[in-house]
């Protein structure tokens, strides 16, 4: 497998796709205000993870990241991003602020394998990954959340929590493949993470 090397030019380019991914991720939040046909069931089909899964295909690790934080410290600071059109520092106690956090982490970890393997297997993987990556943090902080400072519903246990995640899982998992093919055709045209010459 080919491998890259990392950079550690922070250029003003860099600056505009990471400000561009951190918009995208804002849009995805709130798709539904836009395409209301995208809610199943009441429940909003947001798209949040999969921009911010995206950013670390497409900007690598510490780009991708930066671009999940500035969404983050955004919303914190009040600007209404995330979903529902929400914001404010007050946010960071509702039980699924913790699947914001992990966007952080979920790009940078998706970012690192496409950074050492440009395979298309190797970016459907990576985008796989930090899909699970997601669910497992963010669905952990829920619970805890849920058990030590938010209204739990009577008798909520780990495994509702999971059962509450079910219906959208399958669409992470399909926006995860697609970001996986569709990340490795912008690497080809657009080569934002620079290719190791051997």
């Amino acid at each position: 497998m080919e491998t890259v090397s990392r950079t550690s030019n922070f250029k003003t380019i860099d600056l505009v796709y990471s400000a561009l991914f951190a918009t995208l991720i804002m849009i995805g939040a709130n798709i539904t205000t836009i395409v209301p046909f995208l809610a199943i069931g009441g429940v909003p089909i947001t798209l949040q993870t999969f921009f911010a899964i995206l950013a670390g295909l497409v900007l690598g690790s510490r780009k991708g990241a930066i671009a999940c934080t500035v969404y983050m410290l955004i919303g914190l600071a009040g600007a209404p991003v995330f979903s529902l059109f929400m914001g404010g520092f007050s946010y960071i106690l509702k039980p699924t602020f913790g699947f914001i956090v992990t966007f952080i982490l979920s790009a940078y970890v998706a970012g690192l394998i496409v950074e050492r393997y440009q395979t298309r297997i190797a970016y459907v993987t990576a985008a796989l990954t930090a899909t699970a990556i997601n669910y497992v943090l963010g669905t952990t902080w829920m619970y805890y959340a849920y058990k030590l400072w938010a209204a739990a519903p009577e008798g909520f246990t780990y495994k509702m929590a999971w059962l509450w995640m079910l219906p959208p899982m399958p669409k992470d998992i399909i926006l995860a493949i697609f970001a996986g093919f569709f990340a490795f055709r912008i690497q080809k045209t657009l080569k934002l993470i620079p290719i190791k010459q051997k």
